[in-house]
């Protein structure tokens, strides 16, 4: 039977395989491609065979490091599993694209991706302190090299902001993972299992840290724009859609389980982070220049208000944000492969080089139109039930709180009808009448129709995601929520 070990192993093999086998470009790509897909395969597997009642599934559970008490286990239960479903998909999605584009030295982009996606994997299914830090700092190896090599201009000085933000952070998890694993009773146990409860505030502290720059939340988001705006479309997609989930998700499935008092305790800190990196966010994307900052900014703004909605510590709270975290990862790596689409038909992503694109360009108008809608959250999209979840959480806690974060709702109208408006209606742009784009065909439409479709699925039927994930978010706040209420 095929395990979560089987899923990270296929793109980690096949990502070495193109590092160091000197395959010309095509191929490379294609069997880049062909290993992503697998993965997607296996994934949809796992979905149709989960229960969700039945806890963590498809596990894999060995010793490792046994002098350590480090053991390779990996397992998912629905919110990885959807993080995980998710990652497969935009996976894909990014070598289709960077297989479009004709990326030059393509068997180590690819490669490079691969093994983002099986460092993400590991993140997303660790149930052991050690394997998830592994997969948390690992992923960030081949995206820092796929930044500063294949990036833009200025991505020498991008890739430093990053290390120099992840760098502090990371490192004051790993001692804060080294202290609970080495101090467990009986012996050293890095079983997250074996961690709950025996956190303080300055272990509790460390992680939240690291988490709050990989999310990322205000104040700590710094890196964002720069990273974002210098990667290339597929690696932007990446960055945007799942590796900065990595830390969200860490926040439902590891801080809050294991440290409950300490998350009841500091909740509000994240509550009030979240509140204002969500306007705050929301009001800078409208404010932007180009597409790539619009979706960077309203990157920020989203991933404030899941944080926001984790540490409500409900459990329509806890179910929202990470509905939310599926459709912003769906929603934000269409828009950068959209934009890089522009950037490579048109010349440019700057607005003032666009507009009017929606004439004689039936499809390229609809996709666009239908990722404006999901952003805007109209009634009856998927991102309106995710937000509609965590504003519910946000006014049974207090009446004012869901209030004013109902105010993010009206900034993202705001930014994103200007995006709409600024790439399809306004006055045709210089570089668009010189270039005479063509309409969305072919290949580019093919990597980003899938993100496109599922978001149509989500729309239709979203029960059949919080079905997975309702008993799983219940069971990670549990602890949580009942300290918050004594």
């Amino acid at each position: 039977m095929i395990t979560i070990s089987t899923l990270i192993a296929v793109p980690a093999v096949i990502g070495v395989l193109l590092l160091v086998l000197p395959i010309s470009r095509k191929a490379s790509g294609y069997l880049a491609l062909l290993a992503s897909l697998a993965v997607a395969g296996a994934v949809i597997g796992f979905i149709y065979r989960f229960e969700p009642t039945a806890g963590y599934q498809f596990a894999d559970n060995v010793e490792w490091i046994p002098q350590l008490g480090i053991r390779w286990h990996v397992a998912v239960d629905g919110v990885s599993l959807a993080m995980a479903s998710v990652t497969a998909l935009v996976t894909a999605c990014a070598i289709g694209f960077g297989l479009w584009a004709g990326r030059d030295r393509s068997h180590t982009s690819f490669g490079l991706l691969l093994l983002t996606e099986a460092f993400l994997l590991l993140v997303f299914s660790a149930r052991d302190l050690f394997g998830f830090y592994v997969g948390f700092e690992g992923m960030l190896i081949p995206l820092l090299i796929l930044l500063g090599v294949w990036g833009g201009a200025g991505r020498r000085t991008a890739t430093l902001q990053v290390i120099a933000y992840t760098a502090a952070g990371t490192l004051l998890m790993l001692l804060g993972i080294l202290y609970l694993g080495l101090t467990a009773p009986g012996g050293p146990s890095f079983a997250m299992a074996d961690a709950v409860g025996r956190g303080n505030d300055w272990v509790f502290l460390a992680f939240a840290l690291a988490l709050a720059i990989k999310s990322p939340l205000f104040p700590l988001h710094g890196w964002v724009l720069p990273a974002y705006r210098e990667s290339s479309p597929e690696v932007a997609a990446v960055l945007s859609g799942v590796a900065s989930k990595a830390g969200a998700y860490a926040f439902l499935a590891v801080l809050v389980p294991i440290f409950p008092v300490q998350a009841a305790k500091y909740a509000w800190i994240f509550i009030t982070l979240g509140v204002i990196g969500f306007l705050w966010g929301a009001l800078l994307a409208f404010r932007q220049p180009d597409g790539r900052g619009v979706v960077a900014f309203s990157s920020i703004s989203q991933m404030s208000f899941i944080v926001l909605g984790i540490f409500l510590l409900s459990d329509r709270g806890a179910t929202g944000a990470t509905f939310q975290m599926v459709n912003h990862a769906l929603v934000s790596a269409a828009l950068f492969l959209l934009a890089g689409w522009l950037e490579v038909k048109v010349g440019s992503g700057s607005f003032k080089h666009l507009g009017g694109l929606a004439r004689r360009r039936p499809i390229l108008a609809t996709v666009a139109l239908v990722l404006g809608m999901a952003t805007l959250a109209v009634p009856g999209s998927s991102v309106f039930a995710s937000e509609l979840l965590i504003l519910l959480g946000a006014f049974e806690a207090q009446w004012w709180l869901g209030a004013i974060a109902s105010l993010g709702i009206v900034l993202a109208a705001m930014y994103m009808l200007r995006w709409v408006s600024a790439v399809l209606h306004d006055r045709e742009g210089e570089l668009v009448g010189t270039s005479n784009p063509p309409d969305l065909r072919q290949g580019a439409l093919l990597v980003i129709l899938p993100l496109v479709l599922v978001l149509i699925g989500l729309s239709i039927a979203p029960y059949q995601l919080t079905s997975r994930i309702d008993a799983s978010t219940h069971s990670l706040i549990t602890l949580a929520s009942q300290e918050a209420s004594r």
